[in-house]
């Protein structure tokens, strides 16, 4: 880590927790190990929380817009006003993750990282770092600064989500051109060459997907990033909706907040996290594995196994509100269901 400001400590979860928790479920009226994913689940948020017997989650989303200056390049199907007027339809409760979030009863918050437009809809939370970054073909993205600011506005969110009851963040992106920047962010990050970690984003043709392999390689080369300095990475290359979600991730780690990360974008903001605070690794749980191409690399370097493969490519978090239903139906079964002794059940045994 180097002399800025420090990142949030974060503790390492205690493994005994999993192991009473899974006592717990053991002694419940199923056979051992019955239910699969939702016990490793349920272990899980347990040992996020520091509770074999956690409380019930209190569920929240949080969905980050920017706008990306490498928009300029012709690397999206949309131009760049979609991402102000998708924020203006979350403030609106139009989109798949209002009614996403609304099925799995949990509380959307949407927030202006940095869109190119003055959005005043008291819906959206105002905390733009600037009116989208610059052009990383021509120059950094943000500066090192810029980026550890939108970092660090992300880290004070999730405080405030923590105080105010949430234990369970699910965290989700909107913002054109910022397949483009992942993937150069994956692409550095995981030493892998640009068209191992490039997709389709929003469904662009094959000469477009050729101009955003092209658009990275020149990225990539123009501002020379530093593999090893996750920040100067993430200023170089990234966005201030994956700075703010990164910051999300520290900041819901430090107070034991479990966080579902959505797709591709998210999932490249979790790593940015936990290259900044390996610890972090232990509070993540993802979602589902999307379409694109490098999200499975991005998994894998973050161990995780994802609960959900339905082919998603949308973003703005859908997958998290799904996944969020699961992890919140694993803690209602540790609470909920009977044991054999008081439910008068014979327990076969392990």
């Amino acid at each position: 880590m180097n002399h800025e400001q420090p990142y949030p400590s974060i503790a390492a979860v205690d493994p005994e927790i999993v192991r009473a928790t899974q006592r717990a479920l053991d002694y419940k009226t199923k056979p051992r190990r019955s239910l699969g994913q939702l016990e490793d689940l349920a272990c899980r948020y347990a040992a996020i929380r520091n509770q074999a017997q956690p409380t019930l989650p209190v569920k929240t989303l949080v969905v980050m817009g920017a706008d990306h200056g490498v928009a300029d390049e012709g690397v999206s199907a949309y131009p760049r006003e979609v991402t102000a007027q998708m924020l203006l339809n979350f403030a609106r409760g139009g989109a798949a993750i209002n009614v996403l979030a609304r099925h799995a009863g949990a509380e959307l918050i949407v927030v202006d990282m940095g869109v190119d437009a003055e959005l005043t809809a008291p819906e959206i939370l105002h905390a733009k770092q600037a009116r989208g970054t610059r052009n990383f073909t021509r120059e950094p993205a943000m500066s090192r600064q810029e980026a550890r600011a939108a970092v660090e506005r992300g880290v004070q969110l999730a405080l405030q989500l923590a105080a105010a009851g949430t234990t369970l963040l699910g965290i989700g992106e909107m913002g054109i051109g910022n397949t483009t920047s992942a993937s150069a962010l994956s692409a550095v990050l995981l030493g892998q060459a640009p068209e191992e970690v490039t997709g389709r984003g929003t469904g662009i043709d094959d000469v477009t997907h050729q101009r955003k392999i092209d658009v990275i390689r020149r990225g990539i080369a123009c501002t020379q990033p530093d593999a090893t300095d996750a920040l100067d990475v993430l200023a170089k290359l990234g966005g201030f909706e994956i700075a703010g979600l990164c910051g999300l991730v520290l900041g819901a780690a430090q107070q034991r907040v479990a966080v579902v990360i959505d797709g591709f974008i998210a999932s490249v903001a979790a790593l940015v996290a936990v290259r900044l605070v390996p610890a972090a690794r232990d509070y993540l749980i993802a979602a589902h594995r999307s379409v694109e191409v490098g999200h499975r690399l991005v998994l894998q370097e973050l161990g995780q196994r994802p609960l959900l493969d339905l082919e998603l490519r949308l973003g703005e978090g859908t997958g998290a509100a799904l996944a969020l239903s699961l992890v919140d139906a694993a803690v209602h079964i540790l609470a909920e269901m009977a044991t054999f002794e008081s439910a008068g059940v014979s327990d076969a045994g392990a």
